[in-house]
């Protein structure tokens, strides 16, 4: 992964899944209420592409399957890379691959029901590994992507946090929208890790990027900073791009809120006002006749 696509292939598809699901988490709960919600951890495609109902494991699991293959086999080179690094990474595409996979086959089976409970612990074991891969790699990132990586290990703990959060709490909107948040963050900050740590446009200033291999203690440092100052000013480039990224996810998602709390308000006016109409013919309406008394 320590290249430009291998940063912003992976980001692409955790920003599309995060927003996917965020939405969908919207739209579920404006339509059920607090009362009848329920997290789901897969959302089927529905409307004119009901026949792809399970498209959304699907790609999961070829994604993931596609990226331990590329880890593997050192892409392009199509070589066997039997370096620690590289099964790092294939690891963590490798629980996501199990968590489509078993959800996949429950479904196909008819046995989700059953199994409810398994999806949620099998999502909490995507994140709590690649917390764990990352805490704990083999390559040992040091100056400015170091600082970037940790950075990352903040919101996959987020996502490992909001996951068994939602394992245990199956009916909490805000659990769950904290949960997909999460994921469109970490996608985001895969991409920008991937251009400000792998392309030389957009290295900070003050900073150089690396080109060369890595060395014999594996200590990978992607782009060096020619003094302290300037270390300490790409780190703080790197907080506020931490803090603006966040921000416009936010104001995305409390947009999206606003919009559909506005369409699911309209039409329970709509259904109230029909109801009260449809009582309204049923009422008798009397008429009282006063007749005159003859004098």
């Amino acid at each position: 992964m320590g290249t430009f696509v291998g940063h912003l292939v992976p980001g692409l598809a955790l920003t599309f899944l995060g927003l996917w699901h965020t939405i969908n988490n919207i739209r579920d709960y404006c339509l059920n209420g607090s009362t009848k919600f329920t997290i789901r951890f897969w959302y089927p495609f529905n409307g004119p592409l009901s026949r792809f109902k399970h498209l959304e494991l699907i790609f999961i699991l070829s994604f993931s399957l596609l990226a331990i293959f590329m880890q593997i086999l050192d892409y392009p080179s199509l070589r066997f890379a039997f370096e620690l690094d590289s099964f790092e990474h294939a690891s963590m595409f490798l629980h996501l691959a199990i968590f489509a996979g078993f959800t996949l086959s429950a479904e196909l089976t008819q046995s989700s029901e059953i199994l409810s409970a398994v999806p949620g612990i099998l999502v909490a074991s995507v994140f709590g590994q690649e917390l764990f891969l990352l805490h704990f790699h083999s390559a040992d990132h040091v100056g400015l992507e170091g600082h970037y990586h940790w950075l990352l290990q903040l919101i996959v703990s987020v996502s490992l946090l909001a996951a068994l959060a939602a394992m245990l709490l199956p009916t909490s909107f805000s659990t769950v929208l904290v949960l997909s948040i999460s994921v469109v963050f970490q996608g985001c900050w895969f991409m920008n890790m991937g251009f400000m740590l792998w392309t030389p446009e957009f290295v900070p200033r003050g900073c150089i990027m690396q080109l060369a291999e890595s060395s014999s203690d594996s200590m990978h440092g992607a782009v060096t900073c020619e003094s302290h100052g300037a270390d300490m000013r790409a780190r703080a480039l790197a907080n506020l791009q931490f803090s603006w990224i966040l921000s416009g996810i936010l104001i995305s998602t409390g947009l999206t809120c606003l919009k559909f709390s506005k369409k699911c308000s309209l039409g329970a006016q709509s259904t109230e006002y029909e109801q009260l109409h449809v009582k309204g013919s049923h009422v008798p309406v009397t008429i009282d006749s006063f007749k005159r008394a003859d004098p």
